[in-house]
């Protein structure tokens, strides 16, 4: 059956060490088998300067939305992240082979990546879509900085409580003492908002949470909300704090400065093997019995 998907980006995690070698070989052959299957390949830009793919076109993280079809992400979920990001205004799909620790996102294993790539490329496929968050910093009425998070968008203290107060669609919720605060996607609820005690909300869900962390009343506590909710979160008293983007992005506030949160307009597209289930998932990544 001929293939759904003519140009592929493959994109690959900048690693390091005895790690560089195990993934350089993984890609190359990734490519090689891709490429006898008339599949044009483009390999990103920086993972093309990292290893020996001179017989490949290499390609700007930039462009990959504009010339290919689906981009392959060779990583972990950081990897996955990062490029979710990157490319989620050019509605490019994306399938992730974990090379990291849990893989939430980088599913796919590299045992069975040819058997499981071979299946999506026919078809049979099914296509997850995650929401993102859209988040922006004012200080005073000018917006200092604006990102999209997959994950989450954190307040954090740099070492000493914080003092936020909360705000939901221009309603006072609360104030809160705390190491800070997590405004999650579905996505993000198996990340940093699990370990700060939130609850895990399935990706389909038209939600977002916001979880507490280490709050100095014990009864702040989670919460979740529509995603159509406008969450804003000032900063009342601060040692030292800072804005953080899926634990990637970092950005030092000030005390006065107003976060808001909405959720963005676009998606990203995740394709898994037809036979995915997130529940399984969860039950091998968690070590549920």
């Amino acid at each position: 059956m001929e293939s759904l998907y003519k140009s592929v980006a493959i994109i690959g995690k900048y690693a390091s060490g005895s790690e560089s070698s195990d993934i350089e070989s993984q890609l190359l052959e990734l490519a090689q088998y891709l490429t006898n299957k008339h599949i044009n390949i483009f390999i990103e830009a920086k993972t093309h300067q990292s290893g020996k793919f001179q017989a490949f076109k290499a390609i700007n993280l930039e462009e990959i939305g504009e010339k290919a079809d689906l981009a392959i992400v060779v990583g972990g979920d950081g990897t996955m992240l990062g490029v979710a990001r990157s490319l989620v205004n050019f509605d490019i799909p994306l399938i992730g082979i974990n090379q990291g620790r849990f893989g939430f996102l980088a599913d796919l294993n590299t045992s069975n990546m040819f058997e499981s790539i071979d299946e999506i490329f026919q078809g049979s496929s099914y296509k997850d879509k995650r929401m993102l968050l859209q988040s922006k910093i004012f200080r005073g009425s000018k917006c200092i900085h604006e990102s999209l998070a997959l994950n989450d968008v954190v307040v954090k203290s740099g070492s000493r409580l914080i003092e936020l107060e909360v705000s939901i669609n221009g309603s006072f919720v609360h104030k809160q003492r705390s190491d800070g605060l997590v405004v999650t996607t579905p996505t993000g609820t198996t990340a940093y908002a699990l370990s700060a005690g939130g609850p895990i909300l399935h990706p389909e869900l038209e939600a977002i949470s916001i979880v507490p962390i280490s709050p100095h009343t014990l009864s702040n506590r989670p919460i979740a909300v529509s995603s159509k909710s406008a969450i804003e979160i000032h900063v009342v008293s601060m040692d030292e704090s800072y804005l953080s983007v899926d634990g990637q992005l970092k950005v030092p506030l000030e005390i006065h400065d107003r976060v808001e949160i909405i959720r963005a307009e676009k998606m990203i597209t995740f394709l898994h093997p037809k036979d995915y289930c997130y529940f399984e998932m969860l039950r091998k990544k968690l070590n549920w019995g």
